[in-house]
């Protein structure tokens, strides 16, 4: 009578020694998984290259393999929409810019997601300017050359590329085009490399983006970036002219980048996120070549990067409402 307890007790330890071991195993390969950062915009573009910059650090802060995983179109849009369905475990991360966090919940009426409620911001890492650049086959070499050469040589008529329809860079041409009292049509891209290849190509004259998505092709002299925005001259480009420098007011704060994760995500995991970060941007390596791209670097941790990205979603809602647009 004694021994069947015996042997069901020897085999009940034996199933628990082994269902400790599968939780183990599955725990450490949970804590193996890497980690995505997803871009909204395809390769090859500055987004693109800041999140690779960025991943080839943080795999060895956080232990695990960090990923970018590009889910190019609408500006930011379908990458957004998977962050919002994510798991709120650190594993999905969202590198992005201004326009896909402010503005495109501001010009769109079902984006499918809000910034607000379904994200929460890790950290802020950089600020950039957006710049009006010409490519080689425009004789202009300045803004005031361009805006001559559109009026005698194009008949008052032109069309400037744009990363991304309904973005900062579409207000600004017609921003330009309110003041030079020009037909200037904003040309939306998929992402600001497409439309790299076109002005490269001579096939459009102009284009609105970021210095980042311009500046190797500027240092090469391949286009000429002739006006930023901002309150002063960039440091990567101190020749180049302010927009308020050329008379044209309102444009003076600048877009930020920054990391984000879907909301519910637990407070200890947002700090192993923001330090790991922190770590990686205060590395010179890394703070030399993002300058060199035209970045800013200036870390914000989460707190102070939520402020920032609500001040600035407000200001550019007032400018966009000032501009008669409508979502759609």
């Amino acid at each position: 009578m004694t021994v069947l307890p015996s042997r069901f007790s020897a085999l009940r330890r034996l199933l628990l020694a082994g269902l400790v071991t599968l939780a183990a195993g599955a725990a450490q390969a949970q804590s193996a998984a890497p980690v995505r950062i997803l871009v909204g915009f395809p390769p090859g573009g500055g987004t693109d290259a800041i999140a690779r910059t960025l991943a080839e650090k943080l795999k060895d802060e956080l232990g695990v393999p960090v990923v970018v995983e590009n889910r190019a179109g609408a500006g930011g849009q379908i990458a957004a929409q998977v962050l919002k369905s994510a798991a709120p475990d650190g594993r999905t991360l969202f590198l992005s810019h201004d326009h896909s966090i402010s503005i495109l919940p501001q010009v769109t009426k079902n984006p499918g997601f809000d910034p607000a409620v379904d994200f929460v911001p890790v950290a802020g890492f950089a600020t950039f300017a957006n710049a009006l650049a010409l490519s080689s086959g425009t004789p202009a070499k300045s803004l005031p050359e361009y805006v001559r050469f559109v009026q005698q040589q194009q008949g008052g008529k032109d069309s400037i590329g744009i990363p991304a329809p309904a973005s900062i860079p579409e207000f600004l041409v017609g921003m330009l085009a309110s003041k030079y009292k020009l037909d200037l049509q904003a040309a939306p891209y998929r992402g600001s490399a497409p439309m790299m290849a076109d002005m490269l190509g001579n096939q459009i004259k102009a284009g609105v983006a970021s210095i980042p998505d311009f500046i190797e092709n500027h240092k090469a002299g391949k286009l000429r970036i002739v006006a930023v925005i901002g309150a002063k001259r960039q440091a990567i480009l101190p020749d180049v002219p302010t927009f308020k420098e050329l008379g044209l007011a309102g444009l003076e704060e600048l877009p930020y980048y920054g990391l984000f994760a879907p909301a519910g995500t637990p407070p200890e995991v947002l700090d192993r996120l923001n330090q790991a970060l922190a770590k990686v941007i205060a590395m010179p390596d890394v703070r030399e070549h993002l300058a060199s791209m035209g970045l800013t670097v200036a870390y914000q941790p989460q707190a102070q990067f939520a402020n920032r990205v609500k001040g600035y979603t407000e200001t550019w809602e007032k400018i966009i409402k000032a501009s008669g647009f409508q979502a759609k």
